[in-house]
């Protein structure tokens, strides 16, 4: 047999799957809370950096509150995904606050 008579195989193509409306529904809005929640958790963060080197208790506050928008934020998205709220995961949303601690104290 030749190369010029061997067949090929033939490949299929897949067809995707169509998306089901809530799964779009569900990410594009955990989108939207990630943007909302995580720009003010970062933003705090770091400027308690700069609060903390001439008021450190208001440098602590605003460090603080990073934390806690960080942690909603993280605990709204696995609520949108019906996961539970006390996971691992939570620990992603206290990240800016971690990070800037090093420099705060």
């Amino acid at each position: 047999m030749d190369q010029a008579t061997e067949r090929r195989p033939i490949r299929r193509r897949r067809t995707p799957r169509p998306m089901n409306i809530e799964t779009v529904q569900r990410w594009v809005v955990s989108a939207v809370l990630f943007h909302v929640g995580t720009v003010p958790a970062v933003t705090l963060a770091v400027y308690s950096i700069g609060v903390a080197a001439t008021d450190f208790g208001r440098g602590i506050g605003l460090w603080l509150m990073s934390g806690v928008i960080g942690v909603l934020t993280a605990a709204g998205i696995l609520a949108i995904f019906r996961r539970n709220p006390l996971s691992p995961w939570l620990l992603l949303g206290i990240l800016p606050t971690a990070a800037t601690g090093f420099y705060i104290f």
